[in-house]
């Protein structure tokens, strides 16, 4: 298992993709086959106010510089004076005067010369390092230390560890680790003081990461998706995390929560059912809804906004639902043209939400400005963006 191997229907998040390779650690398969990772996220909740040094956050010093693929929108520095942007020197081309210029090279029947990039491998003295491959560590089940040395030398409450897949179908993006996901989570660390003794409900939490910081202030975190291998996953990490739970708080209950369904399951022989007295807390607490990197899918986010009005309706108190989205451009053969398509049909649902008037709520929308420190490694790009859907009682 030298390379991860793709293939045409495969996704593979960007935060596995440039996570260091000794920071992939092979525990297991799950119920499917799949390989199960093991990875570590630093915190940097705890460091000094050298931390919050902007609006696109942190302290970088610990933060592994990352390279971007071309055409994803990197908000990295332009190339420097006489290189191109993908790395390499900029040659002059000799005009027909005579005179040299910035230009293409062209040959001497007068076609385009292209001058290609190096192979790392055959480059003897390249511009910058070239991105590690992954290669995957894979451990014994019995063995104990599987965070290595970098993890042991950190305190405990400053690593995350989340269990998760790479390289997955597109069905199964959820067992994998999104840019979103810790988009959100940096909110949550920055505005402790809204989550402080809440009780918060995650839809489409995937491996259970943003639930996890969430508990570190909340009173109760109800964390959910549907299938029961990655609700399996979930309850993993929430077990490897319980270290980070507020003091006095109930932490994270992992529970099954299918959009597509208008009644949460309380058959008790399901796994990750609800008992009534979950149901209770749920609709007689809950003052909080989040959901990160769930829009890539039009019939998806219908389903998602249809939850969210039906559960807002059933919610005693007034609440706020926290989205995090990433703007992934494409081209499309349709437009031929770059085009956002599941993000503009998102921006879609959100203004028919807010001009919804059924006497019983009102939903205001307003964008959250990307201002706050960064807490966690990751590459913060611009098109990560957050949505605040107040909402309260009709009038």
């Amino acid at each position: 298992m030298d390379e991860v191997t793709f293939r045409s229907d495969t996704v593979l998040s960007d935060v596995h993709l440039y996570t260091p390779n000794q920071r992939h650690l092979m525990v297991r398969l799950n119920s499917m086959g799949q390989p199960v990772f093991l990875s570590q996220f630093k915190l940097l909740w705890t460091q000094d106010s050298q931390t919050d040094s902007g609006p696109m956050g942190g302290d970088h010093r610990d933060v592994p510089i990352e390279e971007t693929p071309a055409g994803t929108g990197s908000t990295g520095s332009p190339p420097r004076s006489g290189q191109s942007a993908a790395g390499f020197p900029l040659q002059a081309s000799v005009h027909a005067t005579g005179q040299e210029g910035p230009g293409a090279q062209l040959d001497e029947d007068g076609d385009l010369d292209v001058v290609r990039r190096p192979r790392a491998a055959s480059d003897p003295d390249p511009v910058r390092p070239p991105r590690d491959k992954v290669h995957p560590m894979i451990l014994a089940q019995e063995e104990e230390d599987v965070l290595g040395d970098e993890a042991q030398e950190s305190s405990t409450h400053n690593v995350i560890k989340i269990e998760h897949t790479m390289a997955t179908p597109l069905e199964d993006v959820g067992k994998q680790v999104w840019r979103g996901a810790l988009f959100l989570a940096d909110y949550i660390l920055f505005q402790r003081d809204l989550f402080q003794g809440r009780t918060v409900l995650e839809l489409g939490a995937g491996t259970g990461f943003t639930s996890i910081i969430a508990a570190t202030a909340a009173q109760t975190v109800y964390c959910t998706d549907v299938g029961a291998d990655l609700l399996a996953t979930c309850q993993r990490n929430v077990a490897l995390n319980s270290h980070l739970t507020a003091s006095g708080g109930k932490g994270v209950k992992v529970r099954e929560l299918d959009w597509l369904k208008d009644d949460l399951c309380t058959d008790p022989e399901v796994p990750f059912s609800w008992s009534e007295e979950d149901i209770s807390d749920l609709y007689d607490h809950t003052t909080i809804l989040l959901a990160a990197e769930v829009v890539y899918d039009d019939d998806l986010t219908d389903a998602l906004f249809k939850t969210l009005f039906r559960l807002t309706h059933k919610l005693k108190n007034a609440c706020t639902a926290i989205l995090s989205v990433e703007k992934r451009l494409n081209f499309t053969l349709s437009h031929l043209d770059v085009t956002c398509e599941a993000y503009d049909h998102f921006r879609a649902c959100l203004r028919q939400l807010e001009q919804l008037r059924d006497g019983q709520l009102h939903f205001t929308v307003e964008p959250v400005e990307a201002a706050f420190p960064q807490r966690l490694e990751y590459e913060r790009i611009r098109q990560l963006e957050l949505w605040k859907i107040f909402v309260e009682p009709g009038t």
